[in-house]
Formats: C-alpha cells, structure tokens, sequence
C-alpha cells in the first residue's frame, strides 16, 4: 500500500509538472525575440531615443510581470538602466530612462547628455518576476545578438530651408526650417530672426529607423522694404548646442491693372496734350499769316492809288 501510494504521488506530481510545462513554456521558452534599430547617430552632448521592441510566444504580460535592463554589451552587470538606480554603472546614473511600457512589448530607451563614449553596444535584457519589487526568475533573456551602436556626431546638424526664390509685395510668403534628429522625446527649438508664434506651425514627423524630422513654418507677408534682407532659422538642441541657415530675401513689387492703367493715362494725356497744342498753335500760325496777308494787300492797294495820281 506504502509503494502505491508514493506510485500515485509521484503521477501526480508528474501530471502537475507537465501541466506547469504545458501553461508557462509559451513565456518561458526560448522564442523571445528583440527588435533594435543597430546603427544611430547621436550628437554629443544632446539626447538619443534608441527605439526598441520585443516578442514572446503567447499572449501578452502585464508589466508588473517584466522588468527591463539596458546593459552595456554582453558584461551581465555592465548596466546603462535599471529600474534599481544601485546597479546603474556610474558613468550612465541620471542619464537613462525607459520611456516603452514593457506591457506593451516597447522597450525604448532615453539618453541624455550623450558622451563621445557611449557608443555602444547597448543591448537589451528582460527578466521575468512573480510581482514588483521582487527578486527575478529564473527566466531572464539577453539580447546580445540584437543591440545598437551609436554614432557619435560632434558637430551640429544644419536646418534646411525649403522656400520660393522670390516673395511678391503684399503675398503671403511661406519658408519652411526642417532639421532631422534621434530624440523625438526633446525635439530641437526653432526661432527665427523674424515673424510671431501666430506665423510659426511646427510638424513632427517618423521618418524611419530611428530618425525623425521637426519642421518650423514660418509665414508672413513681405514688403518692399524687405527686398534683399535675411531671413534666419535657429534649430537649439537638447543640452544648448545650436545651428542656423539663413536666405536673402528677394522681394518684387505687386504687378496690378494700376501699373498698366497709370503709364497709359499718363502716355494718352501727354498726347492729348501736345495735340491740343500743336492744333492751338497751328491756328495761331493760320491767323498770323491771314493778318499778314491782309496788311500786304492793304498796302499794296494804296501804292496803287498813288502811282495813277
């Protein structure tokens, strides 16, 4: 009876077991993937997204359930993140922050002050936990195969300036700033060296892997006081570094029906005018010569009067 017991002890055992297997082997197996974009730039002294995701087999798991890590390369305590700042390397406290919800399989990272030594490779790392705040399984994933490298840029990129070349008086005038950047979560600040924040729309845009683009419109209405000025766009990056572009304004005049109205009546009175003369003198000349004419004969007839005396 003794051994038929512990027979059925150990089935039983073996049925929990292998029910346990059946129930956790979709979380605990050996199909969890991470996803990195591998190669972005990031300028010194300024702020980098590093964007990330991950899957598992099964559904998906709240985020009490997963605790997310950044290490620097495949060193198990060579940490850029953790939610336990302790365990963070010193030369990365402060600067890191996971802004993806685990729960939503995002596993984004932030870095601010970027350093000319934080190029990498920055990899990816999940452990599974029964609740918050406690120590993690036994199921932990390390994504060495998948991380990212940094670029490091030291000199600031330069905005472009999108516009038409010449601007008409008294037209709406439209230019266009854009600037591409890795840190769509502190995007740069444009000013311009003109306009109000009633003529300025900024646009934020994903372009891809990593990079995104912030663009500032500007439009206002030129006069022709503003014909051969400058027009300058600003970009400020995270941690204070800047650049600027700038254009010469080229503005002309408003063609309108005045300018062809104006020069004709001009031109039609000024013709008017001489014709009025030229008609008042040549009656005059007419006159003059009729006077002439009368005196001439007047005279001629009294020397003939004399000559028959």
């Amino acid at each position: 009876p003794l051994n038929t017991r512990r027979m059925e002890t150990d089935k039983k055992s073996v049925i929990v077991f292998l029910l346990l297997a059946v129930i956790y082997s979709p979380v605990f197996g050996e199909a969890w993937k991470a996803s990195v974009v591998k190669n972005i730039d990031a300028l010194v002294d300024s702020c980098v997204v590093l964007p990330c995701s991950f899957s598992h087999p099964g559904g998906l798991l709240p985020s009490s359930r997963l605790r997310g890590l950044w290490l620097r390369g495949s060193k198990k305590d060579s940490f850029i993140y953790s939610e336990d700042e302790t365990m963070v390397m010193d030369a990365f406290k402060g600067r890191t922050k996971m802004l993806g919800v685990l729960g939503k399989s995002n596993c984004t990272l932030e870095i601010n002050a970027v350093k000319d030594h934080d190029n990498g490779p920055l990899c990816f790392r999940i452990e599974l936990v029964k609740k918050p705040n406690s120590p993690p399984t036994p199921e932990k994933f390390s994504f060495v195969e998948d991380c990212a490298e940094l670029k490091m840029l030291i000199e600031t990129p330069k905005p472009e300036l999108h516009h038409s070349n010449t601007a008409v008086s008294g037209t709406s005038y439209t230019v266009i700033c854009s600037v591409r950047h890795t840190c769509p979560s502190r995007v740069p600040v444009f000013t311009w060296n003109r306009g109000s924040k009633d003529d300025i729309v900024e646009i934020q845009k994903d372009i891809h892997s990593g990079i995104w683009e912030t663009q500032s419109i500007l439009t206002f209405i030129p006069n022709e006081n503003d014909d051969h000025t400058d027009i300058i766009c600003t970009a400020t990056f995270s941690g204070g570094k800047s650049s600027k572009s700038s254009i010469k304004l080229n503005v002309k005049r408003k063609e309108t029906y005045y300018h062809i109205i104006i020069p004709v009546a001009v031109a039609i009175g000024t013709a008017v005018t001489f014709g009025v003369i030229c008609v008042f003198m040549l009656k005059k000349y007419k006159n003059r010569i009729a006077e002439l004419q009368s005196r001439e004969g007047s005279m001629f007839n009294r020397l003939s009067r004399m000559s028959r005396r």
